[in-house]
């Protein structure tokens, strides 16, 4: 192997011991600027953990696709790592070697944390490998420079005592406060021959009180001091709940990364005022199209999305959202996002563009993303782009159900099963129809009861004609 150039030696004899330690730490250059000029250039690079999603705080590691030891070019997949709603892979944006793994499979790392160290070659690898070290020992503390050997003989100046206040000339007559006044007068004390210790020499009480040998009564007992003031909420603050002790026996298991993002969004949504309507719709003829595009493998609830979207076309109002709590924004494509139950959580992949999409294009792109979902490979926007949320729950039997507004967007909808139901006519007449109930949950903050009114109305009339579904 060839020899190093000197410029980068990082030998005792080279370098001094701090500066040496600079160097490892920081990767990059040192100068010496008196002998010429050397340049100590290390190539170590650090893989972040990124951002997968705009709600992710931090990512779990899955598996290294690469690990210590392999070279790896600029676009390799090198680590799997589990967001708050999926697996991604994660690419490296430079050629190298994976020098060190600084968070290992199973464990995880905020955004933005260093997760590995990438060497430029394998004369960096130990470089990296001491850096890692250092990582993992935490940062070092800056420490102060040494005093100098002529600082440190020289004492530092003693403080300067505190100055009292100054008092005037004896004689100062006249200068006093009303109540010291009044006290002199009490007590026969002869002003002119008190040093007034106020503002300006003004003679204050306690110089009376002292004139006249009176102790000075002694201050009350902070016990009586104010209590402190109490900050009022903010408007939209959440309550933070006690923490529980665990019930004796039971077995702690804590949220997987999913499910603690689904635990977050929960709670801020009880900062936005919500109000809830229920309607009931007549489903028959929905059914009977439902057999007919059922064997082209159109679901219901993609019938029920296709609705949906047709209905906030209308109103557009429905489909906006609030999320900085001072405007809200009419959002130009309508995106129904529809709840999905996954192993260890809960996702919604988007239906994008459902009012442009026929309800056969629309089925594919729902098996495509179910199964990408299940398999948590949904991309970013995949998952967080809806504009107004479908949970289906019928087809569990449920009958009614309220679900929780999702953060940032304006509505969300929840159906019930379709059962027979006895219904009456305008003419009185007695008929069984099967009959479904809709519950919606609005942020009352754009959304009002009228409106949603009237979107429910719409919804219940492309849902009880629903021929304009397959055009």
């Amino acid at each position: 192997m060839a020899t190093a150039p000197a410029s980068l030696s990082l030998s005792a004899s080279t370098l001094p011991t701090r500066l040496r330690a600079a160097a490892v730490l920081a990767g990059m250059r040192w100068r010496q600027p008196q002998r010429g000029r050397m340049v100590v250039r290390a190539k170590i690079r650090e893989i972040f953990m990124p951002a997968l999603s705009s709600t992710m705080t931090e990512g779990k590691i899955v598996s290294w696709s690469a690990g210590e030891g392999d070279r790896v070019s600029k676009g390799d997949a090198v680590v799997v790592v589990e967001s708050d709603k999926a697996d991604m892979d994660v690419e490296t944006f430079h050629d190298g070697i994976v020098a060190a793994v600084l968070v290992q499979a199973g464990e995880s790392a905020p955004v933005g944390a260093p997760i590995a160290l990438l060497a430029e070659s394998e004369e960096e690898v130990p470089l990296a490998l001491a850096k890692a070290q250092e990582l993992s020992n935490g940062q070092p503390q800056q420490v102060p420079p040494a005093p100098t050997e002529d600082a440190a003989a020289t004492p530092p100046p003693p403080p300067a005592p505190a100055t009292a206040p100054t008092p005037v000339a004896v004689g100062t007559k006249g200068i006093a406060s009303p109540h010291a006044k009044k006290l002199a007068k009490q007590h026969r004390v002869d002003l002119a021959k008190v040093t007034g210790t106020g503002p300006y020499g003004r003679i204050t009480s306690a110089d009376v009180e002292a004139a006249a040998g009176i102790q000075p009564k002694s201050k009350p007992a902070a016990a009586a001091a104010a209590p402190p003031p109490v900050a009022a909420p903010s408007v939209g603050a959440v309550p933070q709940s006690a923490v529980l002790p665990p019930v004796p026996g039971a077995t702690v298991v804590p949220f997987t990364t999913m499910q603690a993002a689904v635990s977050k969004n929960m709670v801020e949504s009880l900062a936005v005022p919500t109000f809830r309507v229920g309607y009931p719709i007549i489903t028959d003829k929905l059914d009977e199209l439902y057999e007919k595009v059922k064997p082209k493998g159109v679901t219901m609830t993609v019938l029920l999305a296709k609705a949906a979207a047709m209905a906030l076309a209308q109103h557009p109002v429905v489909n906006a959202s609030c999320r900085d709590g001072k405007s809200f924004t009419y959002n130009s494509n309508i995106n129904i996002a529809v709840a999905v139950a996954i192993d260890g959580g809960l996702i919604t992949p988007v239906l994008q563009d459902a009012d442009k999409l026929d309800i056969y294009l629309l089925s594919q792109n729902w098996k495509d993303l179910v199964k990408k979902a299940r398999a948590k490979q949904l991309q970013p926007n995949e998952y967080s782009s809806g504009t107004f949320t479908l949970s289906n729950l019928g087809m569990f039997g449920v009958d009614r159900f309220d679900a929780i507004l999702p953060p940032g967007q304006g509505a969300i909808m929840a159906v019930g099963a379709s059962k027979p139901t006895v219904v009456a006519d305008k003419d009185g007449f007695f008929s069984v129809k099967n009959k479904m109930l809709v519950n919606v949950t609005a942020d009352h903050r754009i959304v009002y009861g009228a409106d949603l009114a009237a979107f429910l109305q719409t919804f219940a009339k492309v849902i009880e004609d629903p021929e304009s579904l397959t055009l």
